[in-house]
């Protein structure tokens, strides 16, 4: 996506810094070099250590070190970048650029530079609804070379929900394709994709429930990587405190059998099921109308089978789907991939590794398995989830063309 480009993260004093890692090393895994910028503010929230070590360069932050400036570093860092990104840009940044501010190096930098920016504000909502600060945003979008990613709406550091979210790094890459007009991927262009992510809650009674460690951040991953790739997507997602990708449409449901009524809705108009939702195995027979009382003694529970979603979708023989599962497993991963794809009839399985110090659930990082109906195994990774996304989609697409 970003091979060869350089691109320059500028990070200011707002908490989402606390962020800048792992955007780092997305855009690492799109391929391109990445050096960054912070203000004093910013290693409030996150060291430069940190920084240097996903980049593999040093961290310039101080517009009077001497070392730095024996070559007029803020200059060369102008000239070095294709595009530069801010990620999270406060409120005070917005000013101080907007008027041409050089207080400290990122500004400097900002204004010696050619290169097109991207700049992702990100804040308390009532300060990003505040009046100035919607001006400062009006007037720098209309800036030739300035593109701004508005903030997503979710529950903020603060408590307050609402928007000024800093976007997932998807988007923010996204917005530096669409910068810099490289040409995308849209190996999925025109076809209709449906990912279900996250885990499942079979009621126990009105106030408990059983449920899994599932983050749904490789299901979200892949919804928004098939997006980017040019694909009408629906993410049906378990109960997540993740933010809907771009373009997508998300379902959300809560259950097994709300999952499976969802997904096979609408699974004779989709070209394409990934299925990296772990939905229970099994719920509760006979769930209770009234909290259940604790009392004395062991308590047994008698337990049904869940509707299986993915070997439905196999024996369908009508508008099938090409299927990709998901093997989640504690031992013997291959084997019982291999198994799966053959007892439920599917086209794809990704296998991975939950339960030990390599465990994918909750990471965001993982190390997979992708293995065809043929046989073929690929192993992807470690990588970011979204980079183990977009290659398994590519592979996927490539060898399902019609």
């Amino acid at each position: 996506m970003l091979v060869g480009k350089r691109v320059l993260l500028g990070l200011t004093g707002g908490i989402a810094a606390y962020k800048g890692p792992a955007l780092v090393r997305a855009l690492t895994a799109a391929g391109a070099e990445v050096r960054v910028v912070t203000t004093q503010a910013a290693e409030r929230f996150v060291t430069p250590m940190s920084l240097q070590a996903v980049s593999g360069h040093p961290v310039a932050s101080d517009l009077f070190d001497p070392a730095f400036e024996h070559d007029i570093g803020h200059i060369e860092l102008a000239r070095w970048p294709d595009i530069i990104l801010v990620a999270p840009a406060t409120a005070s940044f917005l000013a101080r650029t907007r008027h041409g501010l050089c207080a400290d190096l990122l500004g400097t930098v900002l204004c010696a530079t050619t290169a097109p920016v991207v700049i992702a504000p990100a804040m308390n909502t009532q300060m990003w609804l505040h009046r100035p600060v919607q001006e400062n945003v009006r007037a720098l979008a209309s800036w030739e070379g300035y593109h701004i990613v508005s903030p997503d709406s979710g529950e903020l550091a603060c408590r307050e929900v609402g928007a000024g979210r800093l976007p997932d790094p998807p988007v923010l890459l996204d917005a530096i394709v669409e910068a810099l007009g490289v040409r995308r991927n849209t190996a999925l262009a025109g076809r209709r994709v449906l990912v279900t992510a996250g885990p499942t809650r079979e009621p126990l009674d009105p106030v408990r429930f059983l449920s899994n460690h599932s983050s749904g951040k490789m299901g979200f991953a892949f919804a928004a990587e098939a997006a980017s790739m040019g694909a009408h997507v629906t993410l049906i997602a378990g109960p997540v405190a993740l933010a809907t990708p771009r373009d997508v449409e998300r379902i959300d449901v809560v259950c097994a059998q709300e999952m499976f009524d969802a997904v096979m809705a609408r699974a004779s108009t989709t070209d394409i099921v990934v299925k990296a939702a772990a939905v229970a195995d099994w719920r509760p027979a006979a769930p209770t109308d009234q909290k259940k009382k604790k009392v004395e003694g062991t308590l047994t529970v008698e337990f049904e089978r869940t509707q299986d979603i993915l070997a439905t979708l196999g024996a369908m023989t009508d508008n099938r789907p090409i299927l990709v599962g998901f093997a989640a497993e504690t031992e013997n991963i291959e084997a019982y991939a291999r198994g799966k794809i053959t007892a439920k009839n599917l086209d794809y399985i990704v296998a991975n590794q939950v339960g030990g110090p390599r465990s994918t659930f909750g990471a965001d990082d993982a190390e997979v398995l992708l293995i065809a109906r043929e046989g073929v195994a690929t192993g992807i990774g470690p990588a970011a989830k979204h980079q183990v996304a977009r290659t398994v989609l590519e592979l996927v697409a490539a060898e399902t063309q019609s």
